[in-house]
């Protein structure tokens, strides 16, 4: 099984940027080419959160057009602390799972290979992420459902520390309950994680947890208590694949175009000996 990981698109209405520089829409929609042009089809697309920069319908219709017009394989998406939960219900309602849970916008995808848990980590009105009990409960009783077969967690908010400090006061808040309930089921292979807008990596329980580059913009990357900043850096998403066994491998994978590809030659030495 083949599933595609974007994250953070940050979606606008039409003609607006994000932080009026940054094109998220010609960045979102670049993307969503890149992974339809990709030279296999993949089973599935996640989007971990940011759909849209400010929650709003106009955006959320900009996005489904752009999914419409573009992918041809399921798409599951969940909201990050950029969203509206009410709004991405009502306008991005016809996607799998989007109205299937009364309180939040998560559900678990059964039909596939690797078995997906998309997990709402929102706090409305905060730029942090947090699991109540309801959420705590739901996810516990999801993943118990299924001992046996590999699972994916999907979320938004990373729950660890990655030393970006701005960044880190915004994480999920309450890591500690979230890796306790992670560390009884080993059949999940990864967590994935957006909000970040950057690549990074970290253990979680008996797992993988990584966090996706955005396809939009990035957070600079500063160690400390520096202000945060974003820097048009190369966006990427990523791919991950079964390979059997229950080993799923990750992916980076850059949305722009570059020089190549190359044949592999050997350098001829004895050229360069005789030179010396």
């Amino acid at each position: 099984m083949i599933i595609v990981q974007l994250t953070d698109l940050h979606v606008r209405p039409y003609g607006r940027a994000a932080y009026r520089t940054a094109e998220t829409n010609m960045l979102t929609e670049r993307a969503l080419w890149a992974v339809r042009n990709l030279a296999f089809t993949p089973d599935a697309i996640v989007i971990s959160g940011d759909l849209t920069n400010n929650g709003l319908a106009s955006e959320y219709a900009v996005l489904s057009d752009m999914l419409s017009r573009i992918i041809k394989v399921p798409v599951y998406v969940l909201p990050g602390n950029h969203d509206h939960r009410e709004t991405m219900r009502s306008s991005l309602g016809h996607l799998p799972g989007v109205t299937s849970d009364p309180y939040f916008i998560q559900y678990a995808v059964d039909h596939h290979d690797v078995r997906l848990v998309m997990l709402d980590t929102v706090i409305p009105g905060s730029g942090a992420g947090e699991l109540c009990e309801k959420r705590l409960a739901w996810l516990d009783a999801t993943l118990s459902a299924e001992p046996n077969k590999p699972t994916l967690v999907v979320m938004h908010h990373p729950p660890f520390a990655c030393g970006i400090r701005h960044m880190d006061h915004i994480s999920l808040q309450n890591p500690s309950e979230f890796i306790s309930i992670i560390a009884k089921h080993s059949q999940v292979k990864r967590i994935l994680c957006g909000h970040h807008h950057r690549p990074i990596n970290a253990a979680v329980a008996h797992t993988i947890c990584s966090i996706a580059p955005s396809v939009a913009h990035q957070v600079e990357f500063v160690l400390g208590d520096e202000p945060g900043m974003w820097k048009l850096e190369p966006p990427a998403f990523e791919v991950f694949v079964s390979l059997g066994d229950d080993a799923i491998v990750g992916h980076t994978i850059y949305v722009e175009n570059y020089p190549g590809p190359y044949p592999f030659f050997a350098d001829p030495v004895e050229d360069e000996v005789g030179r010396l």
